[in-house]
């Protein structure tokens, strides 16, 4: 699975062009990095897309030297479960 990055958004698209996964963590006004919403198409859960679209958010938050604000609910969960909440 090839995952596309864009500046503020990592997705995975099918053949056909939909979106079948997508992490968005647009800059806000404070220079934060908000991850406000992450999907997973119904065809892809339980294998683990979710946390490696938080892992590959996180690395390019990271190494733009931006600190990450979580919002989505999903988000939240998982900066609590790997202790980026703090």
């Amino acid at each position: 699975m090839i995952f596309k990055h864009e500046n503020s958004r990592i997705y995975y698209m099918d053949e056909n062009g939909k979106v079948l996964a997508e992490i968005l963590f647009p800059t806000d006004q404070d220079g934060t990095a908000n991850i406000t919403h992450t999907f997973v198409d119904d065809s892809l859960r339980g294998q683990g897309i979710a946390g490696k679209l938080m892992e590959m958010a996180m690395e390019q938050i990271k190494s733009e030297g931006k600190t990450p604000k979580f919002t989505c609910s999903y988000a939240v969960k998982w900066a609590e479960k790997n202790g980026q909440d703090k």
